[in-house]
Order: C-alpha cells, then sequence, then structure tokens
C-alpha cells in the first residue's frame, strides 16, 4: 500500500466516492477542496482522508476506506499525524456521530480521546444538511457528535507512545 497527498487529478473520483460536504459542529465545510491523502495499492485507491488547519491544530474531516481491517485508515492517519507535526500543529482533531461505533472504536485504538460529546448537535446539523440519516445502519438513533482529539506536542520525560496495532 502507497500513501500519497491528494492531487488535482485525484478530485474527480474523490468526489465521486462520497458526499464532500461536511456538517459538524454547526457548519458545512466542503472536503472536496481540502487538502489530503489518498491510500493506493497497484494504482486503485483503497481510501481518502482530507485535513485542515484550525488554528493551532490539524482537523481530519473526512476518513474513508473501501475495506475495513487492512491498515488503510491507521496508514492515512499516520500520514495526516506527519503532516500536522511537519507543519507545526500541536495535535489532531476530528468529529463523528455516535452511531459510527466502529469509527470511535479505531480512533480510541489509535490513541485518540473522546473529548467532548456534544449532545443533539446532529439534530441541529441536519437543519444545514437534511440528508445526514435519522438512524444509522444498525437502527443507532444518530443524534450526538464526538469529538476526538490527539495531542501532538513532544512529551519529553515520557516514553514514545504508539497505539498498538489492531490484533
Amino acid at each position: 500500500m502507497e500513501i500519497r497527498p491528494l492531487g488535482p487529478d485525484d478530485r474527480p473520483w474523490a468526489r465521486a466516492w462520497g458526499a464532500t460536504v461536511v456538517a459538524r459542529r454547526g457548519e458545512l465545510v466542503d472536503a472536496g477542496d481540502l487538502p489530503g491523502f489518498v491510500a493506493q495499492a497497484a494504482g486503485r485507491p483503497l481510501g481518502l482522508l482530507t485535513w485542515q488547519r484550525v488554528d493551532d491544530a490539524v482537523e481530519v474531516v473526512s476518513l474513508q476506506a473501501d475495506v475495513e481491517g487492512r491498515g488503510v485508515g491507521r496508514a492515512l492517519m499516520d500520514a495526516v499525524a506527519h503532516e500536522a507535526r511537519r507543519i507545526g500543529a500541536g495535535g489532531l482533531w476530528l468529529v463523528t456521530t455516535n452511531d459510527n461505533r466502529r469509527a470511535i472504536a479505531f480512533y480510541e485504538r489509535y490513541g485518540m480521546t473522546l473529548a467532548e460529546i456534544d449532545t443533539d448537535a446532529v439534530v441541529a446539523a441536519r437543519r444545514l444538511k437534511p440528508s445526514i440519516p435519522e438512524h444509522g445502519a444498525d437502527g443507532t438513533p444518530v443524534r450526538d457528535e464526538y469529538v476526538f482529539t490527539l495531542d501532538l506536542t513532544p512529551d519529553l520525560d515520557a516514553a514514545p507512545r504508539r497505539p498498538p496495532a489492531p490484533g
């Protein structure tokens, strides 16, 4: 698997991959115009991550993988964490919804912290993006936004902290 920056030639398939407009924290963000990373193998895209700089941190706006459990998400998160450090950001953050249990577990395994639960934020987000479903794939009501964070500032007194690999 190769990870590379999202380029201009990737934009058409990236937009076709899924919805590019993300509703979170009371606003809409067009992920289709943001910088990002592509995971690919044999020239075939396996995953996509988009991000933006927000103050002293990097927000992961979208993360998609065509197959779960193969390290695509981890490789893309590693790439954006590396980029965030390179540009001097102090951390990563992202928002997901309460029904997205596989993603929640992934972010926790990655070492992120559930920093905030914005109760009923998705109810308000539907006013901005009516296509947000009322229920997740497993029937869970989609109501709340979960904000995950990852501190990227080095703690010189601590041993290097790397999340364990899945499995």
